[in-house]
């Protein structure tokens, strides 16, 4: 038998899941909440008991994404574990394929943030975490490359890969993954041949003395 509680809880996945698609697919601003409560058949009220206002279901789906994309992250790390050089690869190839599929509309994060200028909205907070969240992922990696300055390596293949979400489809006919991929490698090229560059230059000074 079907508890009351099991009940709420299908209710409050079935709003969020509409929510989430009609969201992501219009921008949270052109989605009322008459519209999600049209599409899941969720009347207003039960609607209203699990989220309190529309911006609460607002961060609870990006939240939502939150999880599902560091998910998604994790699971490539995985399948790449051991050596730092393939997992970063490995995750640029998932970024690559992400952005290149049917229906993709660009970072939930970036797109929901932009729709406000508060910048105390719960989707600023969220995106900011989840920004802060990519970059100290990055930096660990390039970190067990090896690369000088991680932070900055970190920063700039952050940037590039914000430029992916944002890409629009431009990646799609070129190779997404592939475009990525050589990217940060020249960027990680360049930091190794500038460290390795200044290591010389100080055993030539320890030398000359």
């Amino acid at each position: 038998m079907t508890t009351a509680h099991a009940e709420e809880r299908d209710t409050a996945a079935r709003v969020l899941a509409t929510a989430s698609r009609l969201f992501y697919a219009h921008g949270v601003r052109a989605v009322g909440v008459e519209w999600i409560v049209a599409e899941s058949g969720v009347a207003k009220t039960s609607l209203y008991r699990h989220f309190h206002t529309k911006d609460d279901l607002i961060a609870a789906f990006l939240e939502r994404e939150d999880r599902e994309f560091w998910s998604q992250w994790d699971e490539v790390i995985s399948a790449a574990a051991g050596d730092a050089m393939r997992e970063l690869m490995a995750v640029l190839e998932w970024v690559g394929q992400r952005v290149s599929r049917d229906g993709y509309r660009g970072c939930p994060q970036i797109n929901v943030s932009a729709e406000f200028s508060d910048p105390h909205h719960p989707a600023r907070k969220i995106r900011a975490r989840h920004k802060e969240a990519m970059f100290q992922r990055l930096r660990t990696l390039v970190s067990r490359i090896g690369v000088h300055h991680p932070e900055d390596v970190a920063a700039q293949i952050a940037l590039l890969l914000d430029g992916a979400f944002s890409s629009d489809g431009r990646l799609t006919d070129r190779g997404a993954s592939r475009i990525l991929q050589s990217a940060a490698r020249a960027l990680i090229a360049a930091q190794s041949s500038r460290g390795a560059a200044v290591s010389a230059r100080a055993r030539a000074t320890r030398q000359a003395r």
